[in-house]
């Protein structure tokens, strides 16, 4: 018999069979009382041998899905209940033996995108009575994160202090949540001053020295604030450093350049990328692709679209939707309406925010009969229809002086299924005043005061910059035709 293909724990057991054979067919006349006398004999004429046998099979890993499945469902009923007007200590005490810092740590993700962040504020305070909590820096940075997108910046720094009061000492990721919550407030300079004060803070504690991601997130808010000379101060910083950038540094650089015009800068970190080997990604590419679109470089937008496609990286859904926006904004409809011919013969599936894009283009293009279709196709198809979509649609009647139909199609929207919101009125409301139409802004604040919508100091600013950008058009308008006419009695 072969025995090349027996594993080791096999042939341990095929030898022990053999031995036990052939003391068999030694005895084999005698057979007849085999199993009183040659069992017990040849066990017992050998030293004792014992067989052990282990399992080979992997130990069952705990399914990563489905505890993730479980724990996003938990926290959607938690969240149901808590919208059911019941108080959320309340639900929290209801699901007590199953809730743990998995769970909390969603919760404040969910309450945050909401705007409760008073609400995360309990949660943290129920946590803290619970048995199983144990204060780590994890829970303060999640926490001083979610203030810093709500704007909260006090409330940021009162769980640091929090934090260092009950025995913790700040890490990396704790200051670069407390950066990041000062980089959220309206006063961008004064912010950036207060972050790179933390950053210089770090760097003087060895067990708290900044980290890739403490860069990439002052080197991203420079660029914002086209801050050059501070952008290449920690570039240089960073390449002296036993750190290395990544990926996430050259895109969130260039993507801050590009949105603000600065196509120069922006293809000079591009070229720093490419020759630290650091190859670009489909973000990298959008981002391109939009900087160059939105300075109607459309030359360089579509080289780099073509240089996508020769890649191993795939356009998504947002490399077409801005490419059919900014020729749109160029009245390029011929080339927008390619860009979405060719999406679809590549075999992808248009999303709403798709549809809102070519109703955008059209309406840049004068074309609102096309863009109207294309919103009736949408509210025929019964599918979820979005408030952006509706805002599209009102923002093309108002870009081409037809404020009369956007003011029919709000009347009309309960029936299209979706409710106006506030950027919707703020939208209008900016658009009435521009276009001097006092009854329908009238008209407007008595339906925003019949939703429950309340206007805060941004949108009446916002409208007051838009009645002043169109008195001084007219005023420049008039002055033109007084000149000209002055000219013309010369």
């Amino acid at each position: 018999m072969a025995l090349t293909n027996l594993s080791p724990h096999s042939l341990q057991l095929f030898t022990l069979y053999s031995s036990s054979s052939s003391s068999f067919r030694q005895d084999s006349s005698k057979n007849h009382n085999f199993t009183l006398r040659w069992l017990p004999l040849n066990l017992n004429a050998r030293p004792s041998t014992r067989i052990f046998c282990v399992s080979i099979r992997p130990r069952r890993k705990r399914d990563r899905s489905n505890e993730e499945a479980e724990t996003q469902e938990l926290v959607r009923v938690l969240m149901r209940s808590f919208r059911d007007k019941e108080p959320l200590v309340k639900t929290l005490n209801k699901y007590v033996k199953v809730v743990r810092s998995e769970h909390c740590f969603r919760l404040f993700e969910e309450l945050g995108k909401s705007d409760k962040w008073l609400q995360c504020l309990e949660v943290f305070r129920w946590m803290q009575k619970q048995r199983w909590y144990i204060a780590d820096n994890g829970v303060y940075s999640k926490l001083i994160t979610v203030m810093g997108k709500r704007g909260q910046t006090r409330m940021a720094m009162w769980l640091f202090s929090e934090m260092r009061n009950s025995g913790c000492r700040p890490d990396s990721s704790v200051y670069n949540s407390l950066i990041t919550a000062h980089l959220h407030t309206r006063d961008k300079a004064k912010a950036l001053a207060k972050a790179l004060g933390y950053f210089e803070k770090m760097k003087g504690m060895e067990w708290c020295k900044p980290n890739i991601v403490t860069y990439n997130i002052l080197l991203r808010a420079c660029a914002q604030a086209r801050n050059v000379d501070q952008v290449n101060a920690l570039f240089k910083e960073l390449d002296e450093s036993i750190l290395s950038p990544d990926i996430y540094t050259y895109n969130g650089v260039m993507d801050a350049y590009g949105k603000n015009g600065m196509i120069r800068e922006m293809e000079s970190v591009l070229s720093r990328m490419k020759s630290n080997q650091c190859k670009p990604d489909i973000i990298t590419f959008n981002v391109l692709i939009d900087s160059y679109g939105k300075k109607q470089a459309f030359d360089k937008m579509e080289q780099a679209f073509k240089s996508l496609l020769r890649s191993r990286e795939k356009p998504t859904l947002p490399t077409f939707n801005s490419m059919i926006v900014n020729y749109g904004k160029a009245r390029l409809q011929w080339k927008a309406e390619s860009v979405f011919q060719k999406m679809t013969e590549m075999k992808y599936t248009p999303n709403f925010i798709t549809y809102e894009s070519l109703i955008t283009m059209y309406g840049y293009c004068d074309n609102v009969s096309r863009a109207r279709e294309i919103f009736d196709e949408l509210v025929k198809s019964r599918k979820e229809m979005k408030v952006s979509t509706l805002n599209a649609i009102l923002e093309v009647y108002c870009m081409n002086g037809l404020p009369m139909e956007a003011d029919m199609l709000l009347d009309n929207s309960r029936n299209i299924r979706v409710t106006p919101d506030s950027s919707t009125y703020k939208l209008l409301y900016k658009a009435y005043t521009k276009a001097n139409m006092k009854e329908l802004v009238q008209k407007l604040m008595k339906r925003m005061e019949k939703d429950s919508i309340v206007p805060n100091k941004r949108f009446f600013l916002d409208a007051l910059e838009a009645f002043s950008s169109s008195v001084a058009n007219s005023e420049s308008a008039n002055a033109k035709t007084d000149s000209s006419g002055s000219l013309a009695k010369t």
